[in-house]
């Protein structure tokens, strides 16, 4: 991976930037750990629900509400901070969602009762949308095309990492202090040390001439486009819906891994490797897809994802399926996600670079909230099997195949595009 300031295909950056100019190493590091405050507070919390949700008089499927109102809330928070990150730069509307991030953590940390928690989780989720929404407006700032697609692969490859770790770190602070509640402290302090690293080495990213102005129907308009263009609606339409099947994996994961397959203990090391297993795929997708093209990469993707759907279903409605063939099937179809996510969302993104904020926020808001709503209603369907998960990737899978299929006007595996 280069190192340079402006590699080539690049945009330069805004004039006005005073700070240097940050090499795409760094750049990519600093987006993907971003982004993993995100996964970071969703995923350490797993091992603790829980102790949790004793200690808080939650009952059954409940305890899942702590994961599916952060996830549905920062859904919604996404259609917030592109208009403003268009208007006033990707800088400070990122120290605002920091910000967010940190207070409602120590919120939950203080949190009295189960109620308490899970508005204090949408809070946290709806204001501190911005680290999901602005990074790839950030990359699309710099470039696009396939190049992109592989920008953004390898961003997913480190942003997947934390979600790997993050149930052990959340297990090891949980052992470690006693308290479920000083995961929300570790939250804090991730929040805390991204804030110092973004001022210091961030420059604003947003171009002079790219500024839109806070005009509701200019900004209506803007998000209308990103989400109604019959050439990219497909792709974010179809990613919502595989994501979802992702998002109800990790909402009933615990109780389906810890519990019904009697995982325990080894929870975390085996949900680390699903997750390890999609960063791979990440890394792999990012050195074949300027070479083949995203399109290409990502629908062969989607063909693989829906044969592996099928044999998790046939295995998970035989009476005596165990962890030995669950865990590789999912690994598997979590690999080929690997190939799927960020490809559909550069293929999303590409025609915005003007309003990448906006068309960032509007395509995040459909992606998370449609995936979250999709993913709270896996897991609390959740019947002590695998069957109803393994339905949802399959039905969910086919039907995003028939979004692409829309939006490519039924030709699949196009040509690569060039930045």
């Amino acid at each position: 991976m280069r190192n340079d300031h402006l590699a080539s295909g690049e945009r330069p950056l805004p004039d006005s930037a005073r700070r240097p100019a940050v090499g795409e190493r760094e750049l990519i590091w600093m987006m993907a750990l971003l982004m993993a405050c995100n996964a970071f507070g969703i995923d350490a919390i797993l091992p603790a629900l829980d102790a949790l949700a004793g200690d808080l008089g939650a009952t059954g499927n409940s305890r899942q509400f702590v994961v599916g109102a952060y996830l549905l809330a920062a859904g919604f928070g996404t259609l917030v901070p592109g208009a403003f990150a268009d208007r006033y730069g990707r800088r400070p509307v990122l120290f605002v969602a920091l910000a967010c991030y940190i207070v409602f953590s120590i919120g939950c940390a203080l949190a009295t009762s189960f109620d308490m928690l899970v508005i204090l989780r949408a809070a946290q989720g709806f204001f501190a949308a911005g680290i999901i929404a602005l990074p790839p407006a950030i990359i699309r700032d710099r470039v696009g095309g396939d190049k992109m697609a592989r920008m953004m692969s390898l961003i997913f490859v480190i942003f997947l990492l934390v979600p790997a770790v993050a149930p052990s770190i959340g297990q090891a602070v949980l052992q470690l202090m006693g308290d479920w509640r000083w995961i929300f402290g570790a939250m804090a302090l991730a929040g805390s040390i991204m804030t110092l690293w973004v001022y210091f080495r961030l420059p604003e990213t947003l171009h002079q001439e790219d500024k839109q102005e806070i005009h509701l129907p200019t900004i209506l308009r803007n998000m209308t486009s990103a989400v109604t263009l019959r050439e990219t609606i497909g792709y974010t339409l179809g990613s919502a819906l595989v994501f979802g099947g992702l998002f109800g994996f990790i909402n009933s994961s615990q109780q389906l891994i810890g519990e019904a397959f009697g995982a325990g203990d080894r929870f975390p090391m085996i949900f680390a490797i699903c997750a390890g297993c999609m960063a791979i795929a990440n890394w792999s997708n990012s050195r074949i897809v300027e070479r083949f093209g995203a399109r290409k990469v990502s629908h062969a993707g989607l063909f693989a994802f829906i044969a592996v759907a099928i044999a998790q279903l046939y295995f998970a409605s035989q009476p005596d399926e165990t962890l030995w063939t669950f865990v590789p099937l999912m690994a598997a179809n979590m690999s080929l996600l690997g190939f799927i996510g960020a490809n559909f969302g550069s293929i999303a993104l590409q025609p915005f670079h003007k309003i990448a904020g906006a068309a960032s926020s509007a395509q995040g808001f459909l992606r998370l909230t449609s995936g979250a709503a999709l993913g709270s209603f896996i897991g609390y369907v959740y019947d002590g099997t695998a069957r109803p998960l393994a339905l949802a990737l399959l039905c969910t899978a086919v039907l995003s195949l028939a979004f692409v299929l829309f939006s490519e006007r039924g030709a699949l595996f196009g040509e690569k595009v060039e930045d």
